[in-house]
Formats: C-alpha cells, structure tokens, sequence
C-alpha cells in the first residue's frame, strides 16, 4: 500500500465507497471510515497504522497545493 488510491482500494473490499467532491474531503472521509474499521477490529495495528499515514501525507499535500 503506498497511495491514496490502494486505501481506496482496501475500503472497498469492505464495501466502503468515498466520493464527497472534493479531494481534501475525500481523504479525511477515507480517515474517518478506517478509524471505524479498527475500532471494530476489521483491521489490524499496522494496517490501521500503514493508512493513517499515507492519508496525513496526502492531506498535507492536498493543503499544500489543492488540485481542485
């Protein structure tokens, strides 16, 4: 996993489909469904760990320079 796209992906497995509008929403909605993921243990730590982490940096990015 090493982008927004592949975090994307594993909440789809799960059935979880993000599309607010813009991207900078998108990535804190993706946030929000992960941390309930984990909190009902679908996840493990350092998968749970793994996305955070690609979500900080894309939303640091996304503020940075909005691409909408």
């Amino acid at each position: 996993m090493r982008n927004f796209y592949d975090v994307l992906s594993v909440l789809k497995t799960f059935g979880v489909y993000v599309h607010v509008g813009k991207r900078l929403w998108d990535i804190e909605m993706a946030a929000l469904e992960i941390d309930n993921l984990y909190k009902a243990d679908v996840i493990d730590n350092k998968q749970y760990a793994t996305m955070k982490l690609i979500l900080a940096h894309e939303h640091r990015l996304e503020e940075e320079s909005p691409s909408d």
